[in-house]
């Protein structure tokens, strides 16, 4: 009984994915011209090609940056209810915090801070 239930939800889930889809494809607007395909920077068009490397810098900044982003989402609703919480929820979130400073420290002792 508890199946039928979660079948119909997934089934009705595929349903409606499908149907947006679809509708959406069958309504939208199409044109097709070389302008479309440019790329554009703040409407500024570009000066020769617009495919160039990006040095691995700038991914672990944005990576580790991420990082310590949910370290903070995580770390809201943990404040939040800290005083319902007994000795056990102090010690997992200290729990959390050593694992992201062991992994700022590697990040740093590998040289991912260094701006080169």
């Amino acid at each position: 009984m508890d199946y039928a239930y979660f079948l119909v939800t997934l089934i009705t889930a595929i349903v409606l994915v499908i149907g947006g889809l679809g509708l959406a494809l069958l309504i939208s607007p199409r044109s097709n011209n070389p302008q479309k395909r440019e790329a554009y920077e703040s409407g500024i068009p570009t000066r020769g090609t617009s495919w160039m490397q990006f040095r691995v810098g700038y991914y672990l900044y944005a990576i580790l940056y991420l990082m310590f982003d949910v370290e903070t989402v995580f770390l809201f609703p943990w404040a939040v209810v800290v005083r319902d919480l007994s000795i056990s929820g102090l010690v997992s979130i200290l729990f959390f915090l050593l694992i992201l400073v062991l992994g700022l420290a590697y990040a740093w002792k590998k040289g991912a801070l260094e701006w080169k």
